[in-house]
């Protein structure tokens, strides 16, 4: 599996658990950023009057990729890329932010969590999850996006802890992402008309996709747990760890 260098030498350089305290030190430190500078501003005070053109667009798609790693809220920062650029700029930078700061987390779990956490991968739930993202990572979490019952961030490091690898992540989480990140981002283009066509469509179907989520993970809920049970059979009779096949 491709492994970014960085990831190589962090583990090289220092042992799981001195990575995990100083990834929990990173978000930390992010969650007390986003406390200090309040993006969700944006939606009241606007952007910087001194950025305008692609250049804000671009610069509004890097700070959300950072902002999203640093664990804010994605609708809040696809309300505000709708209100600040219109429909189509705001929708390539928070599309391009979210797969930017998926990567991000992933890379930053991968490197810093992955080897300290998974001894921790114990119980029916955590290692049917864990075989779910292994072995069916694209088809995973390509559900989790189209459907985001899941925190976003939650299902970065999820994956990250995971085997999933870095390629299918991106791109489950580019594609997956496209429709909830439009939906939102015609709604904060939209929402000084609140009556109009538009931003009722786009409302109507954040509203669906919560409900199609919660039916759909209630559902998976279930099937991984008779899959979990089916495990936990077969580790028994066999003498087997209930977690073994799960691929690498």
């Amino acid at each position: 599996m491709f492994e970014p260098v960085s990831v190589r030498r962090s583990r090289a350089l220092l042992p799981p658990r001195a990575r995990l305290a100083c990834l929990a030190l990173i978000l930390l430190a992010a969650g007390a950023s986003v406390l200090l500078f309040e993006p969700q501003r944006l939606l009241a005070a606007g952007w910087p009057p001194q950025l305008s053109g692609p250049g804000a667009v671009l610069v509004f798609g890097l700070a959300y990729g950072v902002c999203t790693a640093a664990l804010v809220p994605r609708p809040i920062l696809n309300l505000a890329a709708g209100a600040l650029f219109g429909a189509q700029a705001g929708f390539a930078a928070s599309l391009g932010g979210t797969v930017l700061g998926a990567g991000l987390s992933f890379a930053l779990g991968r490197a810093l969590g992955q080897e300290a956490l998974r001894p921790y991968v114990r119980g029916r739930w955590l290692e049917a999850a864990d075989g779910q993202l292994s072995r069916h990572g694209f088809r995973s979490m390509l559900a989790i996006r189209l459907f985001p019952g899941m925190p976003f961030a939650v299902a970065n490091y999820a994956a990250a802890v995971s085997r999933m690898r870095y390629l299918p992540f991106l791109l489950a989480t580019g594609l997956g992402s496209v429709p909830n990140t439009a939906a939102y981002v015609i709604a904060g283009s939209q929402a000084t008309s609140p009556t109009s066509p538009a931003f009722l469509i786009s409302t109507g179907f954040i509203v669906l996709s919560a409900a199609v989520a919660a039916v759909v993970g209630w559902r998976k809920r279930h099937r991984i747990a008779a899959r979990a049970e089916v495990r936990e059979t077969v580790a028994a009779e066999t003498g087997e760890p209930a977690g073994a096949g799960t691929a690498s």
